[in-house]
């Protein structure tokens, strides 16, 4: 029987758009903590501030790293994954560098991940892998950046970083986010170790579930509130 608290615990309430600030961050890690959702997920320099706005609560604190392209140094990286840790972060969410992917340089990005994990795990913080689906549409390459997250370590593998916004022929700018398609793909190609996360276009309880049905276990969300007071709706309190 789905209840609405399984439901929030499979939540990342994103509070990452270039424009919120700390005002927004405050009023955000509220509707985290009354939803009593899985984590939040915060910029670098917000991690302190989230960390002390949900001391007293159930909620993780999470960080982007290399955000939202992936084009930081691997040892950039690494300090960065390391400082947001130290600043109180449980989650890290990496991007891949996107090019090194589509240019099948493997042994690049195992390093790269390799090395994120290694200095996460030495700090308690588990690591959920980005892999920005609207750009590596390959599904081979798909499958072979789950193979390397199982082999290293990771501990989530996940769809997008929610601005992987992709510009067409008409000059406009688009976005496609996790598709069911994708997730089983890399629920499929992942070990049994390592857990999906979904990342942009969830913006309904129908979606939230249908990831959930595909083999997610964590989904990142901006709709956190329609999302669960759909579920409460739906399926009580």
């Amino acid at each position: 029987m789905t209840s609405v608290q399984q439901l929030a615990k499979m939540i990342d309430h994103s509070i990452l758009h270039p424009t919120m600030t700390d005002y927004d961050l405050e009023r955000e890690c509220a509707v985290a903590a009354r939803y009593n959702v899985a984590s939040v997920c915060v910029k670098p320099y917000a991690v302190k501030q989230a960390r002390q706005l949900l001391k007293n609560t159930e909620v993780a604190v999470g960080c982007v790293i290399g955000f939202p392209a992936g084009n930081s140094a691997i040892e950039v990286k690494a300090f960065e994954a390391e400082t947001a840790c130290k600043d109180g972060a449980v989650e890290i969410d990496m991007v891949i560098n996107i090019g090194k992917a589509l240019q099948g340089d493997w042994k690049y990005i195992e390093l790269e991940i390799g090395t994120v994990v290694k200095v996460c795990h030495k700090n308690g913080a588990i690591v959920k892998v980005i892999f920005e689906t609207d750009y590596i549409e390959n599904k081979l390459d798909i499958k072979k950046l789950c193979e390397i997250c199982t082999e290293v370590g990771a501990d989530y593998v996940k769809t997008s970083s929610g601005f992987g916004f992709v510009k067409g022929a008409d000059g406009r700018y688009s976005y496609m986010g996790a598709t069911i398609e994708n997730l089983k793909l890399m629920r499929d190609s992942s070990g049994p170790n390592v857990k999906i996360k979904a990342a942009g276009g969830v913006r309904t309880l129908d979606a939230l579930l249908a990831v959930r049905e595909a083999g997610c276990t964590r989904c990142g969300a901006t709709a956190t509130v329609a999302i669960l007071e759909e579920a409460k709706k739906r399926f009580g309190e």
